[in-house]
């Protein structure tokens, strides 16, 4: 409503004077504030805020009349009375300076156009020269308490118990007095003449203030009691006078009343304030709320705080600040919401801690249009009591408000706008992301809160997206001339706002970011905005008054036109407009007459400039109900009705004004059309002259109502909530008038109203409402310090040290789980199931039902009273009609503290249920998060038995991240260490089924030294780094609880293994640092063995996407029918895949093509196969690039392609194909040659899975499973795998099983390619004489233990030490034929990601996983 900005000013008198001043009283618009000293009066304007005129008592009449006490303004600013210590009233004569006569005035450039004016063009830019003139005094001989100004009079209360009224001229018609004792006093007017009487003996008033629209005097007596004096007739003479109380209230200090909402603030003693209204019927004061600070929100000064000092409203009613006796500031708004306190946080505490003494304040006062605070600080006196010339200073705070307070048509709108002294704030987006006004303007709507997801469409993003306010600066030419702005307004799009000062009104579009002012500032002067302003499309919407044809008027100005009359469409009043508003294409007015005027606009089609015309529609006169036309806080059309009709099948008519909403000084009242007459069907007349129906008479809906949101829009699958009425009602929160609606379109029950109150408290003040999104935005005061600035010097702290700096902040609050809850507790289930499933697509849905469990919780469960009734059981219920049910309710018990856990539970269900159906629904993050319940409710052995089947599903399902989660729970129940509970995985690590991530943080290097290649003894150490590792084979290792998880990895391992899912195995053992080599050396005659080979080749077909081959149908006479040379080609454009951006993306089926790859390949590619035969034989030693390549020979290298080549050299694969084509000149390649190339390229897969099956082949080859490794040859159509397996089998260390299986499955393998599989046949050709080597062998018997695994040491190649800073794995150990290097390569690409890889020793295998 108001929010506090920026540091305070301090304004300086320049004046030195040994007094200082200590009352402040401002004239009644506020224009100019009387400053009282004991012998000084002064006079200050207030923009430019300066001192205008000072008065000084002379010595011999200050010791006359005594020392200045307050001050009161004659309503026309043109006279001053000052009540004096001994009894007498001064009145001074405040004496203009003439039209030409300004103290200060703006000095223009020479040459600037705004110097010729019209004449009364300069009143408002210019402090004007006054002076003050003293009459003759009056003397009341008795000490004055209270000065009152009326309209022709001035109500004096003197300390002798008497009411004194003065003509303002002082002399002429003398003056009447009344004795407090003769004016009746009651509890009730009904009861006054003769229940118990009120005994005023020896009282007097202490404070008073007139109300106008109650027609009496708010009093405080001196003994503390409050009461209300009303004249029975016009007259005021004893007869005439008579007064209420309110009971029970003994220690009243001041009074403040509120004219627009006829309430009078009394504050007490005991530092509260009581906020009392007159009963209409039995004339009685009737307590209405409590101002107070509470202890919830200010522990340490609720009660510290002194009696209450002195009370203000602001100029527009809409708030009230208040200050105790020993210091600080308070605001609230009209009904009690509180807004700002000056006594806690920043204001109270420098940023050390230490806390700062409260501003104590002798008087205060609201600048015009309440954009300044005018504030007098008490000084103290000085403890050697000389007195000191100092200069006086005014503190002024400043403000910006809601352009509700003022212009409440904005309510209809979603934004909220805020406007300051000289600038708007607001909260729309950029006009690029605004939505037309043609298309609706949101169905789900994107929020980016931290803790929502991101998929919604972008109109809430402009209203919510940060916490930023788009700032507009009201143009300087504008302000100058018609300061303080008076009204706001801004359109339904948030793209178009309008201001209207003291003059004229003015328009800025965000789009084009630009201001319009008037062109004739002779028609800007002319007029002056009495209703308020509204956008109606592109129209802005004026109702005004015309100074020169003295007339008021209804004006429409079209946007896109100059601000001029000649384009606007004029329509004459007969009455002053008080407030406007517009729904759909009809504006209501509200007159000072009490009459309601509905008029429709239509946009000119014929004309030449946009223009609309305006016919009036309707008259409804409400003066048998409204007592003062200014108690109407605001004016609404609605097509929100109570009647019967409502229902989901049909519904109602949107577009029908169906109802007027006047708030009546916070009373709210309904007025429907009235059907219970004949009605007239729709075809039976034409539109023109369809007579719309009147009104009934009025219902009130709602009390304490402070603004009112309704919207005209329609949504069909959100009803409730853009069908509703949002109220808000100060510190009672919010109300809505929700719709009830009958399910599945049955009739809707008799009993059941059609629509429900329901109220809900919020944290924020709301400014306006997102209907369909469930959400409230509001604003916040954010405080920051700067105590430090200014430290050092030596005279008064600044204010920046006294006072934090204060911003604004937007802020928003969802509300959809307090209408949820409160539908609940009716017993309307239905109805919040329906509200709720319409609801179920907003991002922040889950959070509601949370939030909806939490707040049930923490209320029952913390209830020191038994509930009779409660509604946790209820909320439970209710929730598992949501798929959200199990995820709700653990993320609401791992926030809320463990003693609420029993409670919680016994409504919705046993953990252990609740856990086995996360994993049922196989959502196994939910399921983690009930472990850690389970594990601080159950015994260790329930944890230890649920954490073990949830470790088995994830790992069945590959869930790593959770599976190593698990496996430190485990052993955290083992080890006692069970306050380190598992945290919940909010998001899955993407699992790396694409390609194992084997190397990430760990070395593996093979290198074995030359001497070993004439022994036929393996050289082999393996070294296992693994701090956190599963298997770590250390000291942890002999504990029960490793051994248990141990199992159950084996068990998995064992399974995958059965399963013939190698690449799930693969993925296992790399994100879990599963120890495989070990593992499988253990199960190498167990489950390690391949039972069905021509089922596992399918199987790795299957898995790795691999295709099956396929022969060329000039296979036969093809060149490359000896295997060596098309061995080598093969191999060489293998190298080149590595290059191929497809390939080393995502896996992908589609075989790569030629053509696209880079030419570093093809520069290797006429190197004769001998050469590269002879230099890979000969154990050539390697040179380390940034990736590892085979060297052809000692002096020349073969270039080979990586991702990062391909990236910068991406113009040499795009363009220039010069290189291809000589290189292909230099193979001589024939076309069937190319063709069975490209066959070749077609039979590999994807690059990834040739990485992995590399691996897996070196995994294999390592452990001693070398029918596996038959298996990995096959499919990689490798002859030198299968030359090394057969070569192995030699070995007498090789069982007779081993050699029996691989024989009876390659056999197997070449019947099946034979039958179903002809591709295999060339390949099976290449290794028959391998087979017929394994069918001719005599196998020897060899104990299994005796092996041991290993590459053969005599294929093993001698490695050179790199010195390269980023070192990578060295070649597999595969035979030293050509395809050496592909193997080499696929390895390389493996490691292509892998930054950190550590420098190993020669001779060791050095394996670190982390």
């Amino acid at each position: 409503m108001y929010f506090l900005t920026g540091w305070p000013r301090r304004l300086l008198c320049p004046l030195r004077s040994e007094e200082q001043p200590f009352h402040l009283q401002p004239s009644q618009h506020r224009l100019y504030f009387a400053v009282l000293a004991h012998t000084q009066l002064s006079v200050w304007f207030s923009r430019p805020s300066v001192l205008v005129v000072s008065y000084i008592e002379s010595a011999k009449a200050a010791a006359q009349f005594g020392f200045y006490q307050q001050a009161e303004w004659k309503p026309d600013d043109s006279m001053i009375a000052v009540a004096a210590a001994n009894g007498y009233v001064l009145l001074f004569d405040v004496i203009g300076g003439g039209d030409d006569k300004y103290l200060y005035e703006p000095v223009y450039p020479k040459g600037s156009p705004r110097v010729k004016v019209t004449p009364s063009y300069k009143e408002e830019q210019c402090a004007p020269a006054l002076s003050l003139e003293m009459k003759k005094p009056v003397d009341l001989e008795a000490p004055i308490t209270s000065l009152q100004s009326l309209q022709e009079d001035l109500l004096v209360c003197t300390a002798d118990g008497y009411l004194h009224m003065l003509h303002w001229d002082g002399v002429r018609n003398g003056r009447r007095a009344v004795n407090l004792c003769t004016i009746p006093f009651s509890l009730d007017l009904q009861s006054s003449r003769g229940g118990p009487c009120l005994d005023l003996n020896g009282v007097y008033v202490r404070d008073m203030e007139y109300c106008a629209t109650l027609d009496g005097f708010a009093v405080v007596f001196d003994d503390g009691r409050l009461g209300f004096i009303t004249p029975t007739a016009n007259r005021f003479s004893t007869e005439q006078l008579q007064g209420v109380w309110a009971a029970d209230v003994m220690d009243g200090t001041c009074v403040a009343v509120n004219n627009k909402y006829r309430l009078m603030a009394f504050g007490c003693a005991s530092g509260s304030v009581l906020v009392y209204m007159i009963d209409s019927t039995t004339g009685s004061m009737q307590l209405s709320h409590k101002l107070e600070l509470t202890p919830k929100h200010y522990p340490d000064i609720w009660n510290k705080t002194g009696p209450v000092k002195m009370i203000r409203w602001s100029p527009d009613c809409s708030v009230v600040m208040v200050t105790w006796e020993c210091g600080g500031l308070s605001l609230w708004s009209v009904f009690g919401a509180h807004l700002i306190c000056t006594l806690g946080e920043d204001f109270a505490y420098r940023s050390d801690g230490t806390k700062k003494d409260p501003l104590k304040i002798s008087s205060m006062s609201w600048g015009a249009e309440g954009y300044h605070l005018w504030v007098i600080g008490s000084t103290e006196a000085r403890e050697d009591g000389s007195p000191q010339l100092r200069q006086a200073s005014i503190l002024q705070f400043q403000f910006i408000k809601s352009a509700l307070t003022v212009n409440p048509c904005t309510s209809n709108q979603e934004q909220v706008l805020l406007h300051g002294e000289d600038r708007l704030f607001l909260t729309c987006g950029d006009a690029a992301q605004a939505h037309s006004p043609a298309e609706p303007l949101r169905d789900s709507s994107p929020l980016h809160r931290p803790h929502a997801t991101p998929p919604l469409s972008q109109g809430l993003s402009t209203l919510l997206g940060h916490k930023h306010w788009h700032v507009v600066q009201i143009h300087s030419t504008y302000l100058e001339s018609n300061w303080p702005i008076r009204f706001a307004a801004i359109d339904s799009a948030g793209q178009c706002l309008a201001v209207a000062g003291r003059r004229g009104f003015a328009h800025y579009s965000l789009f084009t970011r630009k201001w319009k002012l008037f062109g004739n500032i002779t028609q800007e002067q002319s007029m002056t905005v009495t209703g308020g302003l509204a956008w109606w499309n592109d129209f802005v919407i004026v109702a005004c008054y015309n100074f020169i044809d003295q007339q008021e008027e209804l004006r429409l100005y079209h946007r896109s036109c100059n601000l001029d009359n000649a384009f606007a469409s004029i329509t004459k009043l007969h009455a002053e407009t008080l407030l406007l508003n517009v729904f759909k294409n009809m504006v209501i007015l509200f007159r000072t007459d009490c009459s309601i005027c509905l008029y429709s606009i239509e946009k000119k089609q014929d004309s030449p400039n946009p223009s609309a015309s305006v016919e009036l529609l309707q008259e409804v006169s409400m003066s048998r109900y409204i007592p003062h036309p200014g108690l109407v806080v605001s004016v609404t059309l609605t097509s929100v009705r109570t009647e019967t009709g409502i229902s989901l099948k049909a519904p109602q008519q949107a577009c029908t004004a169906e109802s007027i909403l006047l708030n009546l000084a916070g009373q709210l009242i309904m007025l429907q059309r009235d059907r219970s007459g004949p009605q007239v069907r729709e075809k039976d007349t034409t539109s023109n002259q369809k007579k719309l129906l009147p009104f009934c008479p009025p219902v009130v809906l709602a009390q304490c109502v402070e603004n009112v949101w309704t919207t005209c829009r329609t949504n069909r699958k959100k009803r409730h909530l853009v069908e509703a009425l949002w109220l808000s009602c100060g510190e009672a929160g919010m109300k809505v008038w929700l719709p009830l609606f009958p399910r599945d379109h049955r009739k809707p029950h008799s009993f059941l109203s059609r629509r429900i109150m329901l109220p809900f408290l919020l944290n924020i003040y709301p400014l306006a409402v997102l209907f369909e999104d469930a959400l409230v935005l509001g604003a916040t005061n954010e405080t920051l310090l700067y105590d430090n600035l200014g430290a050092n010097s030596s005279a008064e702290e600044p204010l920046e040290s006294l006072f934090p700096f204060c911003t604004v902040e937007r802020t928003s609050q969802i509300y959809l789980h307090h209408l949820l809850r409160q539908l609940l507790v009716r017993n309307l289930g239905e109805q919040a199931l329906m509200l709720a499933q319409s609801c179920s697509s907003l991002p922040y849905f889950s959070h509601v039902l949370e939030l909806m469990v939490h707040v049930v919780l923490e209320e029952e469960a913390t209830s020191r009273e038994p509930i009779p009734d409660p509604l946790l059981p209820t909320v439970a219920k209710f929730i598992t009609e949501f798929p959200l049910f199990l995820r709700t309710i653990v993320h609401c018990a791992r926030k809320t503290e463990f003693a609420l856990w029993n409670y919680l539970f016994a409504a919705v269900g046993n953990p252990k249920d609740l856990f086995e159906e996360c994993l049922m629904a196989q959502d196994l993050d939910t399921a983690a998060s009930y472990l850690i319940i389970l594990q601080n409710m159950e015994v260790p052995a329930v944890s230890r038995q649920h954490a073990t089947l949830l470790f088995n599903t994830a790992l069945e399902q590959g869930k790593w991240d959770l599976c190593r989660h698990m496996i430190r729970f485990l052993k955290a129940i083992g080890s006692g260490e069970s306050e380190t509970p598992p945290s919940t995985p909010t998001t899955q690590e993407p699992s790396s089924t694409g390609g194992f991530e084997f190397f990430r943080n760990r070395s593996i290097s093979l290198s074995q030294s030359a001497d070993s290649v004439s022994t036929g003894k393996f050289n082999l150490q393996k070294t296992f780094s693994m701090p956190s590792g599963p298997s770590a084979k250390g000291k942890d290792s002999e504990s029960a609880e490793n051994m248990y998880i141990d199992m159950m990895l084996w068990r998995h391992a064992r399974r995958l293994l059965e399963q013939v899912r190698l690449k799930d195995l693969g993925c296992f053992a790399a994100q879990l640092g599963f120890e495989l080599i070990g593992w499988l050396c253990r199960e190498r005659m167990r489950v390690a063995r391949v039972e069905d080979f021509v089922t596992a080749l399918k199987r790795l077909h299957e898995d790795f996407l691999w295709p099956f081959p396929v022969i060329p149908a000039g296979s036969i006479s093809s060149p490359f029918k000896n295997g060596r040379c098309r061995t080598v080609l093969s191999t060489r454009l293998l190298k080149s895949q590595s290059a191929d951006s497809l390939l080393n993306s995502e896996m992908d089926t589609a075989p790569p093509q030629v053509t696209r790859n880079n030419h570093s390949w093809l520069d290797g590619l006429g190197v004769a196969p001998k050469e590269m035969d002879s230099a890979s034989s000969h154990g050539a030693p390697q040179t380390q690039e940034a990736f590892l390549s085979p060297l052809i020979n000692k002096t020349e290298e073969c270039s080979i392609g990586s991702a990062t080549d391909l990236t910068e050299t991406s113009s040499m694969v795009d363009g220039d194909w010069t290189m291809v084509d000589e290189n292909f000149s230099t193979l001589s390649l024939s076309q069937s040659e190319l063709e069975h190339i490209s066959m070749e390229l077609a039979n590999k897969g994807p690059h990834k899975s040739q990485v992995q099956l590399r691996y897996l082949l070196h995994v294999f080859m390592e452990a001693g499973c070398l029918d596996w490794c038959v298996v990995i040859g096959l499919i990689l159509r490798d002859v030198n795998v299968i030359k090394q397996v057969v070569g192995f089998l030699d070995s007498p260390e090789v069982p007779a099983e081993t050699v029996q299986s691989i024989r009876t499955g390659l056999l197997a393998v070449d019947q099946w390619a034979s039958s179903d599989c002809l591709g295999y046949k060339p390949f099976l050709n290449l290794i028959r004489p391998q087979l017929q080597k394994l069918c001719d062998a005599s196998v020897e018997q060899v104990q299994p233990e005796a092996f041991q695994p290993s590459s053969m040491s005599k294929l093993a190649e001698p490695a050179l030490p790199r010195a390269e800073p980023c070192p990578a794995p060295l070649g597999l150990p595969l035979p030293p034929d050509a395809s050496t290097g592909s193997g080499a390569r696929n390895m390389e690409d493996a490691c292509e990601d892998e930054p950190e890889e550590e420098a190993v020793e020669e001779g060791t295998y050095d394996c670190t996983l982390s």
